[in-house]
């Protein structure tokens, strides 16, 4: 359980998040901040949730894939965004919106929820009971908003521009390195794939 719940927050990323979001850290007041974040993590949340309950069934009975292939189909996603996070770096990707819950839906599709997000969610719901992986799923979306929260408060208290920019260097360095923790996460997803497949687990 352990496990899965470091992948799927290292899949979801929220160091990254908080680069992306240079653009509206610096218009919105901190309370928007934390409101659109908040409304983001929820939307996010219930997408996450509505495929960890029903994902699994979709795909097998009305689709009719084999889940190991959807696995295999969720490590390539999964490490094509590794090799974009280590390749490009960060990217202004978020502009400001006069609505605060269009920004809400835009930062929670697709920096949230994505192809890689989603095969996690059907994946917890695969390897655990449904209980564990409901509460497993509630604490990673939890944690994942309190560390973008937390960054947030941390930058805004730094005074001097100087540490600010070495702060947001320093965390340019993260979204690089935590790509090769998700392009591992991409590549085990395929191997565990390709074993269960052919059985050679």
């Amino acid at each position: 359980m352990l496990s899965s719940i470091v992948e799927f927050l290292v899949m979801l990323n929220p160091f990254a998040l908080f680069l992306y979001l240079e653009p509206i850290r610096k218009d919105l007041s901190h309370r928007d901040f934390v409101k659109v974040i908040l409304k983001a993590s929820l939307i996010s949340f219930t997408i996450c949730f509505l495929f960890f309950l029903s994902g699994d069934l979709f795909f097998r009975k009305i689709f009719q894939i084999d889940f190991e292939s959807f696995r295999i189909f969720g490590g390539v996603i999964i490490f094509s965004y590794a090799y974009f996070y280590i390749v490009k770096g960060q990217k202004a990707l978020i502009i400001i919106k006069e609505s605060l819950d269009d920004l809400a839906s835009e930062i929670a599709l697709p920096f949230m929820v994505g192809a890689g997000s989603i095969s996690l969610s059907i994946l917890l719901a695969h390897d655990h009971s449904y209980t564990k992986g409901g509460l497993a799923l509630v604490g990673i979306f939890l944690v994942n908003f309190l560390v973008i929260f937390l960054l947030k408060k941390f930058r805004d208290s730094i005074e001097k521009k100087k540490f600010k920019t070495a702060f947001d260097k320093n965390m340019e360095v993260l979204l690089r390195l935590n790509g090769f923790f998700i392009g591992a996460i991409g590549i085990n997803m395929v191997l565990m794939g390709i074993k269960n497949l052919f059985g050679l687990g």
